[in-house]
């Protein structure tokens, strides 16, 4: 990513989020907060002497067209640890 291409991220960024209901701000803040979760454990995992992935395994699709990806861990223990 170039520096010219953060200013038009930021842009996009606040375009999408002032148009979101109160549910789905909420819904994003939810769905930050687990990550925030998730990356902790990964960490954690990290510490320990684990090689952690990340893989989608599926995508999950709702009537209206919207999609979510479904991830599951794949752990990869090293030799000798």
């Amino acid at each position: 990513m170039t520096t010219s291409d953060k200013p038009q991220m930021k842009n996009r960024i606040e375009e999408i989020t002032t148009s979101m209901s109160p549910e789905q701000e909420s819904a994003i803040r939810i769905l930050a907060n687990e990550l925030h979760r998730v990356n902790e454990a990964v960490m954690n995992c990290v510490y320990h002497g684990l090689s952690v992935e990340l893989q989608r395994v599926k995508r999950f699709h709702s009537e209206e067209g919207f999609w979510g990806d479904m991830i599951v861990p794949v752990i990869v223990k090293q030799k000798g640890s």
